[in-house]
């Protein structure tokens, strides 16, 4: 158990989350003057920025702060799978800080410390998408969305850990480790970003990106009482995204606050050649929707339609969850919004539906680890003994057994009655999310049916793990942008467990879902979701 862990020095100089004063966001040009209505301080991006800019801190002494904190951290959360190596990121520091001395242009992500989910591809440093299959494994590329966040000046301090590539919802499916929710060390943080969305939880780096094919970003986000966001399929290419379920899988963004994951969004965004299935939508500026507190009317969302999914606050919702998400609606309300219930009498059909086409895809996908083609290899003196070796040594069970789903999903006699059927239910999933989002600006639900529970509660029940996912794969399926944020607390740990809001928007409408995100984050008051690890130094 963690007892006392102090902030790094440089930390005492750079504040954890702080309210801004100013009228929105704005990212700015190293040869921009800095004036006090120019940045906000309502995200950890655009705090560093300012502070480098105006050379209050320096780049190295704003990564050495965070390297100390996940130094100190990380043998008791446990969220990397790979650290950068140090020389290297203060060698990237000490070039950002050197073009500031010279006046020259620096990117708008400069000097940010991010991580990566392991099953995102990284050129410098090993992905093995959690998997012993491709232990050692290093790509010679970086996936698209990394480019973007390096060629902006971020810097990547490390991969996190995940199950095993991204099928579980607690990280006890990684072959490597299991990482602990922050809040409570014997609680799960989710999954399966649940190493992306913790770092985050804990301050081990400013933002995070991690991937999401039936709730890998919300879910962890609501268990770790971060914010995450689930762009449009599309909206972000996958390329380098270690492939699961390809209809799917999209790489979604962790922040400590809705402006963070929103700045974060806008970098990685965009149509991408070396993805056939990347919009070409022009991308907006996220920041434009983004208003100080000290500048809101007193009904800041007045008249926007809000509907409360009501399958969603049904039996099996842990009645501290639905207290807290009613808690939210009614917060919803206040700042002027027409709140009424939804039926969407398919939302339960949606598990199913979801585990058929997830594990019928995942089949084909990991086809290819045979050790021949891709991924580590047995020794074996027959083909056929090697591919069999190969994968039984490589796969973990809850991937074997996913395969082995699929497989017969898709099998000979049986496709009709389930890969056809769950893609029929499928489509009527899609069209009464988009029947519902006509009549309402945007869907509220909980993230989770629970909060973070206790490691090693569900690892030997997977129906009740696969139940958990009940709130988070109807989107999915509909290919929809979600934003989950914190919204309150339930009983458990030292100080409580957080409780994650889902806010579900039209197609490619995640300007309206970080508008409406961040003004419910400004002013819902009497919180504070930094867990007791950074706010006062130790667990309970």
């Amino acid at each position: 158990m963690l007892s006392t862990i102090q902030p790094p020095r440089y930390l005492s100089r750079f504040p954890l989350r702080r309210r801004t004063k100013c009228r929105s966001l704005h990212i700015l040009s190293s040869a921009e003057p800095l004036t006090k209505t120019s940045l906000t301080d309502q995200s950890q991006i655009l705090s560093i920025r300012e502070l480098l800019l105006s050379r209050q801190l320096s780049a190295v002494e704003l990564t050495h702060s965070y390297l100390d904190r996940l130094k100190q951290t990380e043998p008791h959360i446990k969220c990397f799978l790979h650290v950068s190596d140090s020389g290297k990121v203060l060698k990237q520091a000490q070039e950002i800080d050197d073009k500031i001395k010279r006046n020259e242009e620096v990117g708008p992500l400069a000097g940010v410390p991010v991580a990566i989910k392991d099953n995102i591809c990284t050129a410098d440093m090993p992905s093995t998408g959690g998997s012993h299959i491709l232990e050692g494994y290093r790509p010679p590329f970086d996936a698209t969305s990394v480019k973007r966040l390096k060629d902006l000046g971020a810097i990547v301090v490390g991969k996190t850990n995940l199950d095993e590539f991204g099928m579980g919802s607690t990280t006890e499916a990684s072959a490597f480790k299991v990482t602990a929710n922050p809040w409570d060390l014997s609680r799960v943080p989710g999954g399966s970003s649940g190493g992306s969305a913790a770092s985050v939880s804990a301050r081990q780096c400013a933002v995070s990106l991690g991937s999401d094919t039936g709730g890998s970003v919300r879910q962890p986000a609501s268990f770790c009482g971060v914010v995450g966001l689930k762009p449009t399929y599309g909206r972000v290419s996958r390329f380098g995204l270690m492939a699961y379920a390809s209809s799917l899988d999209v790489i979604g963004c962790f922040g400590s606050t809705v402006a963070d994951t929103g700045i974060l969004l806008h970098a990685i965004s965009g149509h991408d050649s070396l993805d056939a299935t990347s919009s070409k939508r022009e991308v907006p500026d996220f920041t434009t929707q983004f208003t100080s507190a000290s500048s809101l009317k007193s009904r800041p969302l007045e008249g926007l339609r809000v509907g409360l999914i009501r399958e969603t606050v049904d039996a099996g919702v842990d009645s501290g969850v639905k207290s807290t998400i009613q808690g939210a609606a009614a917060h919803l309300e206040q700042l002027g919004c027409i709140l009424k219930e939804v039926s969407l009498p398919s939302f339960s059909l949606g598990l199913p539906a979801y585990y058929i086409l997830a594990s019928s895809e995942s089949s084909s996908n990991l086809s290819r680890y045979d050790g021949v083609r891709y991924g580590n290899q047995a020794s074996s003196d027959e083909l056929n003994a090697l591919y069999e070796e190969s994968r039984a040594k490589g796969f973990g069970s809850e991937v074997k057994m996913r395969i082995l789903m699929g497989t017969y999903a898709l099998s000979a006699g049986y496709y009709d009655a389930y890969y056809k059927r769950a893609q029929q239910v499928r489509t009527i999933i899609r069209k009464s999310f988009k029947a519902a989002l006509v009549e309402n600006d945007i869907l509220i639900s909980p993230a989770a049916p629970s909060a973070a529970y206790k490691i090693g509660e569900k690892k030997n029940d997977p129906l009740a793990m696969y139940a958990g996912d009940i709130m988070t794969v109807n989107v999915n399926l509909a290919g929809l942008p979600a934003l989950v944020l914190p919204c309150g607390f339930v009983e458990g740990g030292a100080v409580g467990l957080p409780v994650g809001l889902q806010m579900i928007g039209a197609a490619f409408d995640e300007e309206k879902l970080l508008k409406v995100g961040h003004i419910f984050e400004q002013t819902l008051q009497g919180y504070n979701f930094i867990p007791p690890l950074i706010s006062n130094g130790a667990f309970a």
